[in-house]
């Protein structure tokens, strides 16, 4: 039998012999320790052998593409899963609504704080919000007891103020120096998404009247947006949710069936160089504060076709409820409006009427059993979520301002021919600014759960 051919021409791979004439050749090392090999532990059908340079290095490459192996095992297995319908989400809040916030009677001003002070710039409104003490000392805030349903109410089954002992009053009274004193109750939590629902008994209307139930941030605004979901100004009787933000969020591409409503339009809008008015009538779908063919600040509004929703004709009907989801997982703000309460759908007036119940006897809201909203906003369209964030929630009564001002001319041609202009008419202490306020049966908020 020949031994195996070993090459012994690199002196440096051969290591001498034993005392028996065996010959030994390094063929590598480990951690700087030579390992040699003997001409007689190899194996009779070994031809040639191949000494590698470093043992160490070889086993990291091993390793490496053992895990290599291991990742792409694993991804193939993932997208195995997800091919056959299977689904990976990362944790997210896509579960039932839970309720967060039931805001009600004596407890419900523990949820928020008593601006005080004038108005923002932005909305230059005719009014000086009170601190809570004032508020009080003037009669404009209080809790009320309950009281039976307005009789223009067809509602066979006691008006959404089921499990309501009491309501709260928002009011708003004249002064000696011209602008009346009003409320301004800011929320002390802030939210990125939630399901947010009012339910009242009375608006503030009439001429001059500019109310709102909303969300913002008002020191990082318009950066972290503002979604206004009930705003009334003078007379106007239509429900609209308008949303602000920064450039890049428009509703221009929002499809179709996902809403029983439409947008409010712009016209007349003034060029920025000549200042000549531009008549094209354009849907207001460009949430950007600032965008060029739209009214400064108008936003994105969605608009319910159904008249009657809000302002006196609301008031005249006892109230009703609204509600607005704002669910950035499912990419979507929806909005809904119910007046009088014998329209709300069961789920949502069971969801009010067991809000009060210990967890597992309430009943859960489930936005799918409402019917369409009248608003859906930000579906299919290149609005990203990051545009509307950290936002809490604002009640308040402004009068005049920026809008209901601006708008006097037009909407209170009556008040118009007395008062020249909105601040006159607000100080002449109408008596119809009896109906400056607010009856809130109660305010809850719901979060899907995790």
């Amino acid at each position: 039998m020949e031994t195996p051919k070993v090459s012994d021409s690199d002196d440096k791979k051969y290591r001498g012999s034993d005392t028996n004439g065996k010959k030994y050749y390094h063929i590598g090392s480990v951690k700087g320790k030579s390992i040699s090999l003997s001409t007689d532990s190899i194996p009779e059908e070994v031809t040639h052998l191949v000494p590698s340079k470093n043992v160490a290095e070889s086993f990291h490459l091993l390793g490496y593409m053992i895990v290599l192996s291991i990742v792409i095992i694993l991804g193939l297995m993932e997208l195995h899963g997800l091919g056959r319908g299977k689904d990976y989400h990362a944790k997210q809040p896509i579960g039932p609504y839970q309720l967060e916030s039931r805001q009600v009677g004596e407890d419900f001003f523990n949820s928020y704080t008593f601006y005080e002070g004038v108005d923002s710039a932005g909305s230059n409104g005719y009014q000086l919000y009170v601190s809570r003490k004032k508020a009080e000392a003037d009669g404009i805030v209080k809790i009320l007891p309950k009281r039976g349903m307005n009789s223009s109410d067809t509602s066979d089954s006691a008006d959404s103020h089921e499990g309501h002992s009491t309501s709260v009053f928002l009011g708003t009274k004249a002064t000696n120096g011209g602008p009346r004193d009003s409320i301004r109750l800011e929320g002390k939590v802030h939210y990125n998404r939630g399901l947010f629902i009012l339910d009242l008994k009375h608006m503030p209307a009439g001429c001059g009247v500019w109310p709102a139930f909303w969300l913002s941030d008002e020191h990082n605004w318009p950066i972290n947006g503002e979604i206004d979901i009930l705003e009334g100004v003078n007379f106007q009787t239509h429900v609209k949710t308008a949303m602000h933000s920064t450039d890049g969020c428009t509703m221009a591409n929002e499809p179709l069936g996902k809403a029983t409503g439409t947008w409010d339009t712009a016209q007349g809008i003034p060029d920025a160089k000549t200042g000549i008015p531009d008549m094209t009538l354009r849907y207001a779908t460009d949430c950007f504060v600032y965008d060029k063919h739209q009214w400064l600040n108008q936003g994105c509004v969605a608009k319910d076709l159904e008249d009657g929703k809000i302002g006196e004709p609301l008031n005249a009907k006892g109230g009703g409820v609204f509600a607005l989801e704002w669910d950035p997982v499912n990419r979507h703000i929806r909005s809904w409006a119910f007046s009088p309460h014998s329209t709300v759908p069961p789920n949502l007036r069971e969801s009010i009427a067991t809000s009060g119940n210990s967890p597992d006897t309430r009943v859960l809201p489930d936005t799918e059993e409402w019917g369409l909203p009248f608003g859906a906003i930000g579906e299919g369209t290149n609005c990203s979520a990051s545009h509307f964030k950290n936002m809490h929630l604002i009640v308040n009564t402004a009068f005049c301002g920026s809008v209901a001002g601006n708008r006097y001319f037009m909407d209170c041609p009556a008040q118009h021919k007395e008062y020249a202009s909105c601040n006159e008419y607000i100080a002449s202490n109408a008596e119809a600014l009896d109906e400056a306020y607010w009856e809130i049966n109660g305010i809850y908020v719901y979060q899907r759960e995790w």
